[in-house]
């Protein structure tokens, strides 16, 4: 069975929603074989990853650049993954209260230099998150996760 590692920075109501429409597409009954796990971005490691045959990541945008949390995720995953996580494949969301073009550029740099392969269109979400923004962080999950399936 795949793995589908979901790793979230979730502070905020506004970014629940979006993580628990994220998990909503992932788990969806039409998505057969694929096991979610989530882990909270200051407890995920690099065991999590290893074990993982795809990934989606979720942050606000914090004074112009991905959350703290994350970041301490990329820190402590990067060098154990890199050489082994080239190619997986990956999609993520940032919620900002107006910019999230840090946050954007820093997810893509690290995930660019780890080699991960993104698989889905970002999803970035200024303000309050409408039934557009909900329903494009579903087919964010969904999206990925099926891309896992056998």
């Amino acid at each position: 069975m795949a793995t589908l590692l979901i790793v979230h920075h979730t502070p905020s109501p506004n970014c629940q929603a979006l993580f628990e429409a994220v998990v909503s597409g992932a788990t969806t009954d039409d998505i057969e074989g694929v096991r979610v796990v989530r882990r909270a971005a200051l407890a995920a490691t690099a065991s999590d990853v290893l074990a993982a045959d795809g990934i989606l990541l979720g942050t606000p945008a914090n004074l112009g650049y991905m959350s703290g949390a994350l970041k301490h995720f990329f820190d402590q995953v990067y060098y154990p993954c890199l050489d082994t996580t080239k190619g997986r494949p990956f999609g993520y969301y940032v919620h900002g209260g107006n910019d999230v073009t840090g946050a954007v550029r820093g997810i893509e740099a690290i995930t660019t230099g780890l080699g991960w392969r993104r698989t889905a269109d970002a999803v970035t979400v200024t303000g309050e998150p409408g039934r557009a923004d909900t329903e494009a962080c579903w087919e964010l999950g969904a999206t990925v996760a099926a891309g896992l399936m056998d």
